[in-house]
């Protein structure tokens, strides 16, 4: 082993509004030594993703919080460092879920293999992993979008956005993307192949997303909600799918936004335009057609039809404050902490 202590990073207390470094600590343990059955992991990657923000909280939701005081939840990319398990090689690479630490002991459950020499292994937490998948599942299957057709997605350079609308392209639609940034725009359009994408902190905001969607909108991909869900309303059309994967503009939120109730409004449009609106659980609700995807997804990376953007932070201490960037939109592409070299 390279070292005898294991650092994690705990929730220290829930935020109220925007997680601030306060509401994070950090901790150095001896690492634990695997027992019989099982395996030492290594982290070597660490997911930061938007759901998080909703596990920092103790209301109720679809997962269980993380307890204060508990390592925080992510998911990992580990090697094996020692093995006490007959189907575990040391240095074998794993897909785990062993959150904001350096070191983990497993007994197996739940890992799966990436195999000892895989070419990107980081790519399973981004573009081979949940938000690829959750952009291909949501789109196909929730938005169904056919040739022709026009698409919106929202946050569109990050990991699912940016996913979600090279995906619609291959599926002969024009797509429109909503980022934050002229950085962010060019790179929709010049780089993933959007038709356009608007800036969400320009002014007239809602006035250049009508423009560029002339034919309406048939499927928005909801990630932000917010401003942007307001100006994407009343230019969906009949039949329009939406499907609701993320509202990261609201996570923060301590109370319901300002302004006028538009709960009211929304209901008559879907039922008016007979909308479908559904929401969606990733692994819950898709978990057995990951296979499907993996194949779809291999071949158009193979095949350079796909391009995927990875911003790579070195070291976990500095966790907390990507993860808060994160929610502040200071991100782009998928967000992945370096916790240790590999093996």
């Amino acid at each position: 082993m390279t070292q005898a202590t294991n650092q994690r990073i705990v929730l220290a207390s829930r935020p109220v509004g925007a997680p601030t470094a306060d509401n994070f600590r950090t901790e150095s343990l001896p690492v634990a030594m695997p027992g019989e059955g099982e395996v030492l992991l290594r982290t070597i990657y660490l997911s930061l993703d938007p759901y998080m923000r909703g596990r920092m909280s103790d209301a109720k939701s679809y997962a269980d919080p993380v307890a204060v005081d508990e390592v925080m939840v992510g998911g990992t990319v580990c090697q094996v460092e020692v093995s006490n398990h007959a189907d575990y090689e040391v240095g074998e690479w794993v897909l785990a879920y062993t959150g904001w630490q350096q070191y983990a002991v497993s007994n197996g459950e739940g890992l799966l293999k990436l195999g000892k020499h895989p070419s990107h292994p980081s790519y399973a937490l981004g573009i081979m992993g949940m938000p690829g998948f959750t952009a291909y599942m949501g789109l196909l299957d929730i938005g169904q979008p056919k040739a022709g057709e026009t698409i919106v997605v929202a946050a569109a350079t990050g990991p699912v956005g940016a996913t979600v609308g090279q995906i619609g392209k291959l599926k002969g639609c024009r797509v429109v993307g909503v980022a934050g940034g002229a950085e962010k725009c060019r790179h929709a359009v010049e780089v993933l192949g959007f038709d356009a994408c608007i800036d969400h902190k320009a002014d007239d905001f809602a006035a250049q997303l009508s423009a560029a969607v002339p034919q309406g909108i048939d499927v928005y991909f909801e990630n932000v909600g917010g401003k942007v869900f307001d100006a994407v309303l009343p230019l969906l059309n009949s039949k329009a799918r939406v499907p609701l994967c993320g509202m990261v503009s609201m996570y923060n939120n301590t109370s319901l936004p300002d302004g006028p109730d538009r709960m009211s409004s929304l209901m008559v449009q879907l039922l008016v335009k007979r909308i479908k609106m559904q929401g969606f659980i990733i692994f819950d609700d898709y978990g057995h057609r990951y296979n499907e995807f993996a194949a779809d997804m291999t071949q158009w990376l193979a095949q350079g039809k796909m391009q995927y953007t990875e911003q790579m932070v070195l070291g976990l201490e500095n966790a907390a404050d990507a993860f808060i960037g994160l929610l502040e939109g200071k991100n782009f592409g998928k967000l992945v902490i370096e916790v240790n070299s590999p093996l």
